[in-house]
């Protein structure tokens, strides 16, 4: 398989991309064929080795994904092979597959497509504690969200309207 390696921290330049193994599930994993994955903020301070959590080198950045389960590990029944899910694997998402935990996955649906789905579980769970546990936005309350061009802010803008609060 095809997959963008890390490794020396530096700019998104500094990436390769090269053919590796085929990931094999162990206990508790499941792979899943990636068919969309994005670029989070996390994910840039990452490769610069600026972010709290920084895997061994080399890595496969890539930290939320949309794609098909391809095999499931001894333990892991939560979902099945062919399941359509999005998953936050931390790392490893920028590669045709990903190994994922069962509490990273949640199945797609049926109506949204693979894109959406790998942009989606970062910036609204985000913008949810934000919203929800940190500000405790309430009914009839006015949410003004600067920079709404990004997915956090446009998700900050959906959610609000969601919770009641005048945007």
């Amino acid at each position: 398989m095809k997959a963008v390696l890390c490794k020396s921290y530096g700019p998104p330049e500094n990436l390769v991309l090269e053919e590796v193994p085929d990931l094999t599930p162990g206990e508790n994993e499941a792979v899943v064929e990636v068919y969309a994955a994005s670029l989070n903020f996390p994910d840039g301070l990452q490769i610069q080795g600026k972010y709290q959590f920084q895997p061994p080198m080399p890595f496969t950045p890539g930290s939320e994904v949309g794609g098909v389960i391809k095999a499931v590990g001894p333990g892991f029944d939560h979902y099945k092979v062919g399941d359509r899910v999005m998953a936050i694997p931390g790392i490893g998402g920028l590669a045709e597959q990903v190994i994922v935990k069962p509490e990273s996955v949640r199945r797609i649906p049926d109506n949204m497509d693979f894109k959406t789905a790998a942009g989606f579980a970062m910036v609204y769970t985000t913008s949810y504690h934000a919203l929800k546990q940190r500000a405790n936005l309430q009914p009839g309350e006015t949410l003004l969200v600067l920079g709404a061009s990004g997915g956090v802010g446009l998700s900050a803008v959906e959610l609000g309207k969601v919770m009641g609060a005048q945007v």
